[in-house]
């Protein structure tokens, strides 16, 4: 790393290092209520993830990564390539995917680090350029030259990249919830709304304790991410079967790890150096977003040709699964209109 990498890195690790006392005392709180019983349920694979009307499921080989992903549609329809953010895998696209596999050939992946694809070790094999390759190898791997992306959260922050470094790649990029990375780290720094917001990315700093968090009392601050108002309003779209699909792709500790490591590897790595996207682009935003601020939106504009926004104004982080009929409504009213 570079003196600036050191400095930015050492500072997050302090601000994280001062959130985990209260994180350690929250969780001390929890064990001891608990009589020192911390949960842990084996499970079996739910009955919505053998849903066959979602795909079939496959696996790619890439240079450093077997990423598993999950198909609909037919092979001679034009590629759609949807991925997700934290912490999710594959199925967050469930709504999207029986919406348009009639269209297109809709693939929805484990990103590295997730569910059934490889996690390789160390944090800066998930910095975003990484992510960003891996897309790059993919798509000609799935037999297309180009696709419609999609990416949702951190998904969204490797779409970004994928088409401000490839843009033969992109022939349209749709994001949900997600800043353009170049225009984060400013915004924080200068909106102290956004700065509380992001007090969990300064907590994924500190080592393994975060993923301890994730997994006392059998993962329930996963469920408390996706369903409770750490992340907006509460998305009540959950059956308790799906909650149990997201939690059977965290089975480990271990599992938390690669997905942790994207926020690790956000101050050890310098952003990969883009062109202006050139690619239409639609970004849809919940507004109800307890992790990320309204504010990030209009900012994408800088990094883009030709940029439609689309508010849903009832809708927390977790837009695709929240208002599928409104976020299916704008993705198919955007790829309707001709590049």
């Amino acid at each position: 790393m570079g003196l600036r990498e050191c400095v930015t890195t050492a500072i997050a690790c302090s601000i994280g290092c001062f959130l985990s006392l209260f994180v350690l005392i929250r969780m001390i709180i929890v064990i001891v209520k608990s009589r020192g019983r911390i949960s842990w349920k084996r499970r079996d694979m739910p009955d919505c993830l053998r849903d066959p009307a979602l795909g079939t499921h496959n696996y790619v080989h890439l240079e450093h990564v077997r990423l598993h992903y999950v198909a609909a549609g037919d092979e001679d329809k034009p590629l759609m390539l949807m991925v997700h953010g934290f912490p999710e895998f594959w199925f967050s696209w469930r709504y999207q995917i029986r919406e348009f596999k009639k269209d297109y050939r809709v693939v929805a992946i484990d990103q590295r680090g997730y569910s059934e694809s490889d996690a390789p070790s160390g944090v800066n094999s998930y910095n975003v350029g990484e992510l960003a390759n891996d897309i790059k190898q993919l798509i000609p791997a799935l037999g297309y030259k180009s696709c419609v992306l999609v990416g949702h959260d951190w998904g969204g922050a490797a779409a970004w990249t994928v088409a401000g470094i490839y843009p033969e790649l992109v022939d349209k990029l749709i994001i949900m919830n997600c800043p353009h990375p170049l225009s984060f780290t400013k915004y924080v720094a200068t909106h102290m709304a956004q700065f509380k917001k992001s007090w969990y990315m300064f907590f994924f700093y500190v080592p393994l304790l975060p993923e301890l968090y994730f997994c006392i009392r059998d993962r329930k601050m996963l469920e408390v991410a996706l369903t409770g108002s750490i992340m907006g309003v509460r998305c009540t779209r959950f059956s308790p079967d799906e909650i149990e699909a997201y939690k059977f792709a965290f089975p480990t500790l271990g599992s938390f790890t690669g997905p942790i490591n994207y926020i690790r590897a956000v101050t050890r790595t310098v952003p990969p150096r883009q062109k202006k996207i050139t690619a239409p682009t639609l970004l849809i935003w919940g507004c109800q977003d307890g992790a990320l601020e309204k504010g990030l939106a209009p900012l994408a504009g800088k990094f883009t040709d030709s940029l439609t926004i689309k508010y849903v104004d009832d809708s927390s982080h977790w837009v695709q699964m929240d208002c599928p009929d409104i976020v299916n409504a704008h993705m198919r009213d955007f790829l309707s209109v001709p590049s």
